[in-house]
């Protein structure tokens, strides 16, 4: 699609105007073959260009940026050079990941077993989730391991999920305000797959689809990925600006709206309840099916944990409301444990999905959630206490190492979405990697290529020493004494 996002087409090649449309403004201003070449990089390495896709023959590049030949020639040479792509006589040109790199998504993710150039162990600055609570963790897996022979003696396959699990799940949303049986739940393999369910159900390539700019970047990467055109709803720090939203629905009127209203990630922003309302409203007028993530929803840390979203509908008004959530943030990533709240039919249509990929999730890691969602209420205040005591260490380090950096305080979440003043997070953050750190550049979270360059999402989810250790060395890198190329100068640095 020449919207720019929509890149993979059925026979895996990339039109010459679809690059082109990805491609940043100052490379088709200024095309020079080194920054044609990074362009495209980044691309790959965001995921905006899929792995494996052949590219635009040199010839139809050229007249589509407005370059010579010799340029995109000498681009697809250093791409060569570099692993990114490769060419074979006669079949064109593709791409590829050199030996040892990894997409950004997956390379975020390795971010806590990085090492700086001299071998000192590095700083996770780029994954916003907490370590387990150890002794709930123990108490949780001393109850499952009682209960798992007798569902050991089983097939195990509980496509819906185990029945106490769901159970729990949707008693849990009733205590919260939002009535829920327990067939309007599906258990999941995390709040990730629960979202790339619900898109490949109701989603086709080159449906409209809205979400939050900046949002979460691993479900930016989903949409991408199913071959979706993407509108955005800004969030500042101030906010929502809802006038602005109902007219991007009416507009637009997409397929699926994904939005973040609880501590948005990585803003931190929380919407206010007239707000909702209002997204309630022009989503049921629209015909768009809203998906409401509340995976943070419990980090509640200056006001009270809201009650979801669909709960303020009037009654039977939120069938199109679908709402997902997980343990991962309140508990532990690796308890690879989220779900589905909707109604019984969307749930039973979600499942059939599900099976065709993953027959059922694991039923130990299920055993072991369902204390840890039954002591919730009780386990939780302890967590949040040390969050806020984290998060007052990250603002201090901040303050002492980078003063000339602003952000807010949220009134929940699990960083802080912090503004360099100036265009260099994706050049920051490849010299804070050499040095240890690894960072969530701000152009993660944006929808459009390029954009929130003066941004860095910073979590408080480490120790206060691990933190002013990790924001030592990252001023260090921003005040090294050699200028950051801007994003105004160099568009798109690899991170």
């Amino acid at each position: 699609m020449a919207n720019g996002r929509v890149v993979q087409t059925a026979d895996r090649t990339i039109g010459s105007r679809q690059l082109a449309a990805l491609l940043p403004a100052e490379v088709l201003a200024r095309p020079g073959y080194r920054a044609l070449a990074d362009a495209v990089r980044t691309l790959i390495l965001d995921g905006r260009v899929a792995l494996h896709v052949r590219l635009p023959a040199e010839r139809e590049l050229a007249e589509a940026v407005g370059a010579s030949r010799a340029t995109v020639t000498g681009a697809y040479d250093l791409l060569r050079e570099s692993g990114y792509v490769r060419s074979r006589r006669g079949s064109g040109t593709w791409t590829e990941l050199p030996e040892g790199h990894r997409p950004v998504g997956a390379h975020a993710l390795l971010g806590a077993g990085g090492y700086s150039a001299d071998g000192d162990p590095g700083v996770d600055l780029a994954i916003a989730a907490m370590g387990a609570p150890e002794a709930g963790l123990a108490d949780a897996l001393a109850r499952a391991a009682a209960r798992l022979p007798a569902l050991a003696r089983t097939p195990g396959y509980h496509p819906f999920g185990l029945p106490d699990l769901r159970s729990a799940v949707a008693d849990r949303f009733t205590r919260r305000g939002l009535p829920t049986r327990s067939e309007q739940i599906l258990v999941t393999a995390g709040a990730q797959q629960a979202f790339a369910l619900i898109v490949s159900l109701l989603c086709r390539p080159g449906d409209r689809v809205v979400t939050e700019n900046p949002t979460y970047a691993n479900a930016l990467d989903a949409l991408r990925h199913a071959r979706l055109r993407t509108g955005s709803i800004a969030v500042s720090d101030t906010g929502w600006d809802m006038g602005v939203a109902e007219s991007t629905l009416r507009q637009t009127v997409p397929r699926l709206a994904y939005v973040i209203p609880d501590f948005q990630n990585p803003t931190g922003a929380l919407m206010p309840p007239e707000q909702r309302l209002r997204l309630l409203a022009t989503t049921r007028a629209t015909g768009t099916w809203l998906v409401v993530d509340e995976t943070i929803a419990d980090i509640a840390l200056e006001v009270p944990a809201p009650a979801p979203l669909a709960s303020l509908a009037p009654r039977g008004g939120a069938d199109h409301v679908i709402t997902i959530g997980s343990l991962s943030k309140t508990h532990w990533g690796g308890l690879r444990v989220g779900w589905i709240r909707a109604t019984a039919k969307m749930i039973t249509e979600l499942t059939a999905v599900r099976v065709s990929a993953d027959m059922t999730g694991s039923v130990l890691d299920q055993l072991v959630a369902l204390p840890l969602l039954d002591g919730m209420d009780a386990a939780l205040p302890a967590r949040l206490a040390q969050l806020r005591i984290q998060r007052a260490a990250l603002v201090q380090s901040l303050q002492r190492h980078t003063p000339e950096w602003s952000w807010q305080i949220p009134p929940g979440g699990l960083s802080l979405w912090v503004d360099l003043g100036e265009p260099v997070s994706s050049a920051l953050a490849e010299r804070a990697a050499a040095a240890g750190v690894h960072i969530g550049r701000g152009a993660r979270f944006g929808v459009d290529p390029g954009t929130f360059e003066h941004r860095l999402r910073i979590p408080y989810t480490l120790s206060a020493d691990r933190l002013d250790e990790g924001i030592r060395r990252l001023a260090a890198a921003f005040h090294d004494g050699v200028p950051l190329p801007s994003a105004v100068d160099r568009p798109h640095w690899v991170a």
